[in-house]
């Protein structure tokens, strides 16, 4: 008879066989959650939050007992929806996220604040031992990336960044089709990412300087960044326009898009060699929205490989596109092309019928040729929870987020100086450019520290 001990057993005995830590979370031995579920916390109801939130509260065996956010409306508002919809009064309100953290019977969070708060709200969570869902990019800053890694690999908890793309078929699809050598060698790939800025929370005209709504506990936003003026226009959802808080488009998808050429690039654990400025589009600093509008670089790899982080302009199309010596693959959220109509007509066809193998997994392309088969994910949050009790990384873990997200932020140094930076992917730092270097990292404001 199978048990579920027996099945811990054997879950804990092939993680040890892949050299994974063979320990399960006091939720899933229900020592703290006797519904045996996951209890979460979440920060941030802004862009991401609610939506993340309502597809981990989809799955039934994750209960959010905590919500954060600094904007006492926000608040309100995700307690109401929390509990209303898992018909239960269990999530309480925090504005103090060291609060949250210091919850024991607490398993996970989930984390989708803006940039600047990044690093300090995901290294608590670590070093309490909370596993974590990170939004993208990882962080603000290079050295705050670092920190976080550090501070997650020193706890063992488990981390999915939120490039869900990688959950995605078609992307799968077509990394395995790079990686298995099928459009020859590779010789260059192209990142084509958003321009402009969207006024996603519709407050474009309020650019006047004002004093901060009761509701929102402006201090406290705006945290280690630079003490910067109230403007309406700059705080929710539109604070990724202003470089004191975020990173402009570029660093805003770089980890989406830039992660899946990564992945069939094979680069999760390295990144490029070098940084090429081409050409950039910034406003004044002072200006109320400050990111680069329009911004091209070209990384250059180890083995040669160049790859173009460009905005979509022209032929350059959103998504990620390989171009090896014997044809070239594309994929993006609006479709998949390639230079091969089988491989069009076979992925199509696949999408279609859902055919199955006799494992149940989705049926991959031309299994005869393809041998190396990527992370199959049954979707992002799903992944996070079953590697939670697994302790198996998830398709997307801290190591991940940090190398998709780098050459965004080396593009940005890049641009910004307008040199070309060397950039050492072992050390992980920048050779023989101080100026560059010194953007890598910056001053925190008070009391504010960054400690892995």
């Amino acid at each position: 008879m199978n048990t579920r001990r027996s099945f811990l057993k054997k879950t804990t005995g092939a993680a040890a066989a892949f050299g994974f830590p063979s320990i399960i979370p006091s939720s899933v031995l229900g020592q703290n959650a006797p519904s045996n579920k996951i209890t979460m916390a979440v920060f941030g109801w802004g862009m991401q939050g609610p939506g993340n939130t309502n597809a981990f509260m989809n799955e039934p065996d994750c209960h959010v007992l905590a919500a954060c956010d600094l904007d006492q409306k926000h608040l309100d508002a995700a307690v109401k929806t929390i509990n209303g919809k898992q018909g239960t009064n269990d999530c309480k309100p925090y504005h103090d996220y060291r609060e949250v953290m210091a919850r024991k019977d607490i398993d996970a969070v989930m984390i989708a604040i803006p940039d600047n708060w990044h690093a300090l709200v995901s290294i608590e969570a670590a070093k309490n031992g909370k596993h974590i869902y990170g939004e993208k990019p990882l962080a603000r800053t290079i050295a705050e990336q670092q920190a976080i890694v550090k501070a997650v690999q020193k706890a063992g908890v488990v981390w999915q960044t939120g490039s869900w793309q990688r959950s995605q078929s078609q992307y799968r699809m077509a990394a395995e089709l790079v990686r298995n050598g099928l459009i020859g060698k590779l010789q260059n790939v192209v990142v084509g990412l958003p321009s402009g800025h969207n006024d996603f929370a519709g407050t474009k005209d309020k650019n006047q300087v004002t004093p901060p709504p009761a509701e929102l506990d402006y201090e406290m936003w705006i945290g280690p960044a630079t003490m910067e003026d109230y403007i309406e226009a700059r705080v929710h959802k539109n604070w990724r326009w202003n470089y004191n808080i975020g990173g402009g488009q570029l660093l805003d998808w770089i980890g989406h898009h830039c992660d899946i050429a990564h992945w069939g690039m094979d680069c999760d654990s390295t990144g490029p060699v070098e940084m090429r400025p081409i050409s950039s589009k910034f406003p004044p600093r002072t200006d109320m929205w400050n990111t680069a509008t329009d911004y091209q670089a070209e990384s250059t790899y180890a083995n040669g490989v160049k790859m173009l982080i460009s905005n979509a302009h022209d032929d350059i199309k959103m998504g990620a596109k390989w171009v090896g010596t014997d044809g070239w693959v594309w994929v993006d959220r609006s479709g998949f092309d390639c230079s091969n109509p089988e491989w069009k007509e076979t992925f199509n066809k696949r999408e279609k019928d859902g055919k199955v193998t006799q494992a149940g997994k989705p049926k991959k392309l031309g299994d005869d040729v393809i041998k190396t088969n990527l992370y199959d994910s049954p979707g992002h949050q799903r992944n996070f929870l079953d590697c939670i009790k697994s302790k198996m990384p998830t398709v997307t873990p801290v190591t991940t987020a940090h190398r998709s997200a780098t050459p965004g932020h080396l593009a940005l140094i890049s641009l910004m100086t307008n040199t070309t930076i060397k950039w050492d992917p072992e050390k992980e730092v920048i050779v023989g450019n101080d100026e560059a270097a010194k953007l890598l990292s910056r001053d925190y404001r008070g009391p504010w520290k960054l400690e892995a």
